[in-house]
């Protein structure tokens, strides 16, 4: 018999589902020739690149190495180390920043591959000297376009004094007798030319070459490129010299009696205005790295000002004798002076350390100047000598040295160009000294070349980044500074008022009113003084008596943390 298999309900079969379905098409594509052919050129592609950029990368295995030099050159200090900060979010944030400076700091030594003009120089035999090459040399050897950048003018109303402008491109004279001119040098094209019938002490540009400053016999005058005069300024009057800051929109002068005066020419106000107790100071300019005034007294003194603070910032004893002449690099970290004992001193302004160099030279010097390459001008009566590297090393001799035959004003060195401008008894005269000037210039600071439309952009954008007068210091860096209180010093507070007797409160009441006698009232108020001020020292022993608990966090365990044993607190 066949025995018959029950069948449970988990046992049965599923029946399978149709392995075809209706909505899937099927395509049929024979392999043609086109298609095989086109199948085979990518996969040769593929094998190709492939091959390629392992070639590339065993010749270029990274970016080119970069001159550790030229890192240095660029380097913005000493960076994070990482220490002394205790929270990992804030020492994150301090490690990312450096990361950015770091990376700035390659890009910018990468980016000199660009700045394609390169500094000048005097090459000369072992046996011959640069002091030998007089300007005449250099004339005959230099090209067209250098060559007629040396001239002379003789003009009748000397003496002059000359300043160009920032971007180098244009020329103010100015003469004792009242001539004042203005024009570009290197096309020659003149602006005005007027005679203002009074002596002229000082001169200056303003933040644009369509405007300039004359301090004349009496007051400060303001004129324009055509020389029609805008403004006359009575409020600075018998000015001896004056110094534009470009970046803060002010005009510093000092005046014969002492009087320092800062214009804020952007709003036409005066910023700054007080007696300095140091007399007649005709010795005077500006600091560019800290935008400060230094002034040079009779008795040998350099002083620091700024508009905001009354007293000198900063005081040195450079010479024992009256000072003739101050200068200042570019760079704000050397400051040369020279006094009647024919001395000649390099300081660190910075750290108002010195002198690190000490020249004896012929005569009194009646000028010194700073270039862009920190090349040093110094005129001696009627010769001019340009040393080069003076205040790192001692220099035995001079680099270049020219004859004018003439008594001079004042010198000047042209930004961004290889040019010392001379102010003499009998005009204007211009030589050539090679390697003076910065070869590349920043089109954004400061362009030669610039349009009506580029200089209007340029004049706006200057004062929106305008700085405030009152953020000139000795230090520019205290601004990124937070001044907050130490930990100590709020300690000391709190331990000082324990010691304070209270304050005596004497009250006199206008009228007499109704209810209270006048010495009720009296005991009344000195009653409320006094519990204020025991309220005020119970809270003081508190915070002094209490212990710093550190917060630790508790371990949670859940729902059973009411059984968890809890510390008894003394009552």
């Amino acid at each position: 018999m066949k025995e018959n298999k029950f069948v449970r309900y988990f046992e049965t079969k599923e029946d399978k589902p149709n392995e075809t379905n209706e909505e899937v098409k099927v395509y049929k594509i024979k392999p043609t020739a086109r298609l095989l052919r086109a199948n085979k050129f990518k996969k040769k592609s593929n094998t190709q690149n492939k091959k390629q950029t392992a070639e590339k990368d065993k010749k270029f295995p990274g970016k080119a190495p970069i001159n550790p030099e030229k890192l240095e050159h660029h380097s913005r200090g000493e960076g994070f180390e990482g220490k002394g900060v205790k929270h990992p979010l804030y020492a994150l944030k301090l490690k990312k920043k450096e990361n950015k400076h770091k990376y700035a700091q390659k890009q910018a030594a990468r980016a000199d591959i660009l700045l394609t003009e390169d500094q000048g120089f005097l090459e000369v035999d072992e046996d011959n000297r640069t002091t030998g090459i007089t300007q005449k040399v250099i004339v005959d050897n230099v090209d067209i376009t250098a060559a007629t950048k040396a001239f002379e003018l003789n003009l009748d109303f000397g003496p002059y004094q000359a300043k160009y402008s920032r971007n180098g491109r244009h020329l103010l004279l100015g003469s004792n007798k009242g001539h004042l001119a203005a024009f570009d040098w290197i096309t020659k094209k003149l602006h005005f030319e007027i005679n203002v019938m009074e002596s002229i002490h000082d001169i200056s540009w303003l933040h644009i070459e369509t405007m300039v400053a004359a301090a004349q016999k009496e007051w400060l005058y303001i004129y324009d490129n055509t020389g029609t005069e805008i403004h006359c300024i009575k409020r600075m009057d018998k000015i001896l010299r004056m110094e534009f800051l470009p970046y803060h929109f002010l005009l510093a002068a000092v005046n014969e009696f002492g009087f320092m005066t800062w214009l804020d020419i952007s709003i036409g106000e005066i910023v700054g205005h007080y007696n300095n107790h140091m007399g007649r100071t005709p010795v005077m300019t500006q600091n560019p790295y800290n935008a400060t005034i230094c002034l040079g007294n009779s008795k040998g003194v350099v002083s620091l000002w700024s508009p905001s603070v009354k007293k000198p910032l900063a005081k040195i004893l450079c010479h024992k004798t009256p000072l003739t002449a101050i200068s200042v690099d570019n760079r704000g970290m050397y400051m040369a002076t020279s006094g009647v004992d024919r001395s000649l001193k390099i300081w660190d302004i910075r750290n108002l350390d010195g002198p690190l160099q000490h020249y004896k030279l012929r005569t009194a010097p009646v000028d010194l100047e700073f270039s862009q390459k920190d090349m040093l001008a110094v005129g001696l009566g009627s010769i001019v000598e340009v040393y080069n590297n003076c205040c790192s090393q001692t220099v035995e001799r001079p680099y270049l040295r020219h004859n004018m035959g003439k008594s001079m004003k004042n010198f000047k060195f042209c930004p961004y160009e290889d040019i010392l401008g001379i102010g003499t008894s009998n005009g204007f005269t211009s030589i050539i000294v090679p390697g003076s000037g910065e070869p590349n210039f920043d089109a954004l600071e400061s362009n030669p070349f610039q349009t009506k439309k580029q200089r209007k952009e340029a004049e706006v954008k200057a004062l929106l980044e305008k700085i405030p007068a009152e953020l000139i210091t000795l230090n520019p860096h205290e601004v990124m500074e937070i001044d907050v209180p130490s930990a100590k010093e709020k300690m000391e507070a709190k331990k000082n008022l324990l010691y304070l007797k209270p304050k005596k409160v004497d009250f006199t009441p206008r009228q007499k009113k109704k209810g209270k006698t006048n010495i009720a009232r009296k005991k009344i108020i000195k009653e409320v003084a006094r519990k204020a001020y025991v309220n005020q020292i119970i809270e003081a022993k508190k915070s002094l008596n209490e212990p710093q608990k550190e917060s630790k966090p508790k371990q949670s365990f859940g729902v059973l943390d009411r059984f968890v044993s809890q510390p008894k607190t003394e009552k």
